[in-house]
């Protein structure tokens, strides 16, 4: 079941992605790195699939009674699986040749826990703290998110749709408490423990329900008022808060916590009111829009090319840094066309997406245990 095509959406990735970027890559500029607050990207990223998720899942409840988990898994599987495998091979032998041997290791075990979607565990027990300095050196720290991101795939459509089933009067309600309560809890341990915070789905599910939310107000209830120009100002408004965040948060603060709703808000403000208005065709510009389509493979290539280059002591300059820059976008370009967009191409057999898999898997465990060991 397909749902509209909203252009703005990608555009927003899109300024996820670039603030992500810019934050790993630690430019300075006025003795200060270029958007401090840009790991807010990756809350801007849980908020905008909580709200393509929830409205694949209601979309289809609502127009054909059911809800297909086998062809939601295999688009779920076709998106995110063949261009992080891709990712992970080509950074094998670069691991092999630039990592001492105790980093390697640690590196053969972030693969295969990225693998299981269980990275946000590993990096957790393995006492990462995100941006300390040594993190930069992880290449695969990022997949932190994607793993909370499947978690929160496997866990929700289940429960959304025994919801729909049994209580649907009353879902509008148990999202708003729960993301009330996540976000109580999320305040509560990073005070606590941060990195635990940082890291679990429990702290992190309320960014994603708050999209949801929107999903499943937008498909019940209908989307936006239509006064116009109070759509322009509210749009307006979240995208200067998005901004807002970039430019002065710093990972010294405490997040997820309370203030973390600012940027939330703001995206949440951006899907809400944006339609019609100049910010959504601003961001529904070509150049906008074509970032935000590889955003997934720009996201992939970028911490590991940073990591790798960091290690092999080529990331010092901002020349080096640029020229890193210009990789990551050519790899990204050429991944999206060679593996992203034709395996969520129908035609092409799930089968044999599915065999290429666990080949791939099958010599990646091998290779990583043999490293192990």
């Amino acid at each position: 079941m397909r749902i509209n095509y909203r252009p703005e959406i990608d555009g927003l990735r899109a300024i996820a992605v670039i603030a992500v970027i810019l934050y790993h890559a630690q430019i300075n500029l006025f003795n200060g790195i270029i958007f401090p607050g840009g790991f807010i990207g990756v809350d801007i990223f849980f908020v905008i699939s909580g709200y393509l998720i929830t409205s694949l899942i209601t979309n289809e409840l609502i127009k054909t009674e059911k809800f297909s988990f086998t062809y939601f898994y295999e688009r779920r599987f076709r998106r995110i699986i063949p261009v992080l495998f891709f990712v992970m091979l080509f950074s094998l032998p670069l691991g092999w040749a630039l990592l001492l041997p105790t980093s390697l290791v640690e590196f053969s075990k972030s693969i295969i826990s990225s693998v299981a979607f269980g990275s946000n565990f590993f990096f957790y027990l393995s006492e990462i703290q995100y941006a300390a300095e040594n993190s930069f050196l992880k290449p695969f720290l990022h997949t932190w998110s994607l793993s909370v991101e499947e978690q929160f795939y496997i866990i929700f459509p289940l429960i959304f749709l025994i919801l729909y089933r049994y209580v649907k009067k009353y879902i509008l309600q148990i999202i708003i408490a729960t993301i009330i309560v996540s976000l109580i809890a999320a305040n509560f341990w990073s005070i606590k423990n941060s990195s635990l915070s940082f890291y679990i789905l429990p702290t992190r599910g309320w960014e994603l329900l708050s999209g949801s939310l929107l999903a499943y107000l937008e498909n019940t209830k209908g989307r936006q008022p239509k006064n116009l120009m109070l759509n322009q100002i509210l749009t307006l408004l979240g995208l200067l808060l998005v901004f807002f965040s970039f430019i002065f948060f710093d990972d010294q603060m405490l997040h997820p916590s309370y203030i973390s709703i600012t940027p939330i808000i703001g995206v949440c403000l951006i899907i809400w009111f944006s339609k019609n208005t100049f910010i959504e065709k601003i961001l529904s510009t070509k150049i906008f829009v074509g970032t935000g389509l590889i955003s997934y493979s720009l996201y992939l290539w970028h911490y590991p090319s940073f990591a790798f280059a960091r290690l092999s002591e080529n990331f010092n300059s901002l020349g080096d840094k640029v020229l890193i820059f210009i990789l990551i976008i050519f790899l990204s370009i050429l991944s999206f066309f060679i593996i992203e967009k034709p395996c969520r191409n129908k035609e092409f057999s799930f089968k044999k997406i599915f065999y290429i898999f666990m080949t791939g898997l099958i010599l990646i465990i091998i290779y990583c245990n043999v490293v192990i060991n």
